[in-house]
Parts: C-alpha cells; structure tokens; sequence
C-alpha cells in the first residue's frame, strides 16, 4: 500500500480562553525535514512533538505550526502602573502638556509593561497532543489518498513495460534471424569460399555475444517484484526506487544488445515508462 510523501493535516481545539489551530504540511524528501513553528510558550514541548512527527511521518520535508489565538479577556502582559506614575510625574518637570499626553509617552518608556511568562498547564498539554496525533491521523490520510493516485499510475505503466516485454520476446527469433542474414549477405559479398562450419561457430559466438534471455527473465522477475512490493501493508519508496533501477538496468541492456532497430524502438518505449515511474517514485514515502 503506497503513501505519498505530499499531504496536509489540521486540528481545531477550542480551550475556555484561546483557540489552538494545529498544522502539518508534507513534501517530498530523501529524510525527514523537520521545520517547527510555535508561540514560544511550547518551545519547552519541541523535542517530544519532533519525535512525535518523526516516530509517525517518516520522511518527508513537514511544517509543522501550532497557531494561538486568544478568545477571552486573558492576557499575559500588564501595565506597571508605579513606573507609569513615575514617568508622568517626571514629564511634567520637563514639558508642558496634559496627563493624556504624558500617559501616552509613559507607557513606551522601558519597563512600562510587565510580561508574566506563561507555564504549560500539564491537562492543556495532554489535549494539545492530542490534537497533534489527530492532525498527524489527518496528514496520513491524505498521503494515503495521494498514494492511490500513484499506485494506479504505477499499474499502469507496469502493464505497459510487461506488455512492450512480450513484444520484445516474440520479436527475438526474428532478430537471430535478422543478425544471421547479415552475416551470410556479409560474407558473400566477399566474393570467397569460406567454411560453413567456422560460419556456423562464429554466428553461434556472436548470438551469444547478444543474448538478451537473461536480461528478459530478470525484467520479468523486477517487474512481478516491484507489482508485489508496491501491494504490501508498508509503503517503501527508497526500496521501489531501487526495483526501478534494476529494471532500468535490464532495459539499457537490451538495447545496447539488441542490434536490431524494431527491438531498440520498443525498449526506447520501454525507457519512457520507466522514467515517468522514477518521477512519481519522488513522491512515494
């Protein structure tokens, strides 16, 4: 079963004084690319969210954001109203002006706000989690979705490599005989005797030379393999990647083999369906 590496995740948890909207982009990617966005009163919870999305999302380049909005007259920041009072009392020694005007310049001043560093309640926390496994269960559902999209395409132009193999097999006889010819029409031209039986063993030579049975069963093997592979509980991508590069191998090889222009046109085709599945392999977690 094939997941895709490209998907999006989102969770909403509404709490009695803020709204917590939690994110999860994925793209593609050789590892896992980790990029971790949030206020900083979570920044403590980094590590244990990273091996979170790491033990889940396996590879991919994920955004991760958790976005804080305040629904409730709760604030972390006050007015430190004696040093306010202080500037005040103090502008009014130096300009002219009235009290709105010097609470104005006051309040802008160093230390008129107080910040009260927030602590992570352990019962918020527990429901923040669990809302980032949800939007984690979100993003794996996208990626399975995208990944179907990919198996089908992946089928198809299994089917075809197959389909472009057999033709390629029931061409063979035709090109042992096309090669033969050659050789004979190339040796009478030479306008001399020559042994039939020495003939016979140079062409035996150089057919062998050419052979592409082993080449044609290992494509036949790589293409069942990379069909079975593709229809198992895990989604690998690096390993169906591998599976392609072996049967991009058995490919090039029956072409340079070959010697036969009507073979070479089919594995030419052969090579465009392969490359359109290296493509989408990019993608494939």
């Amino acid at each position: 079963m094939i997941h895709s590496m490209t998907g999006y995740g989102k969770s909403v948890l509404q709490l009695p004084t803020k709204k917590i909207t939690i994110e999860l982009k994925s793209l593609n990617s050789k590892n896992l690319d980790l990029n971790a966005r949030m206020p900083s009163i979570y920044r403590e919870k980094e590590l244990v969210i990273r091996k979170i999305l790491a033990d889940k999302l396996v590879r991919g380049k994920v955004d991760f954001s958790i976005y804080v909005e305040a629904t409730a007259e709760d604030t972390s920041t006050q007015i430190n109203t004696p040093v306010v009072k202080q500037y005040i009392e103090q502008l009014k020694h130096v300009v002219d002006g009235n009290d709105l005007d010097f609470l104005k310049m006051a309040v802008r001043f160093p230390d008129a706000l107080n910040t009260v560093r927030e602590e992570i309640d352990d019962n918020e926390w527990n429901t923040i989690e669990i809302e980032i496994n949800h939007a984690i269960e979100a993003l794996t559902k996208h990626r399975l979705n995208e990944g179907k999209v990919l198996e089908l395409d992946f089928s198809k132009r299994v089917v075809a490599i197959n389909e472009l193999l057999e033709k390629v097999i029931a061409m063979d006889p035709e090109r042992v005989e096309g090669v033969r010819e050659r050789l004979l029409k190339g040796v009478e031209e030479l306008r001399e005797k020559y042994d039939e039986n020495r003939f016979e063993q140079e062409l035996i030579y150089y057919i062998e030379k050419f052979d592409i049975t082993e080449e044609k069963v290992r494509l036949k093997n790589h293409l069942n393999y990379f069909t079975e592979c593709m229809n198992s509980n895990d989604s690998n991508g690096k390993k169906l990647g591998f599976i392609g590069q072996e049967m991009g191998r058995e490919i090039n090889t029956i072409g340079s083999k070959s010697n036969y222009a009507p073979m070479q046109q089919l594995v030419v085709q052969m090579k465009d369906e392969l490359e359109k599945i290296k493509e989408q392999l990019l993608n494939v977690l």
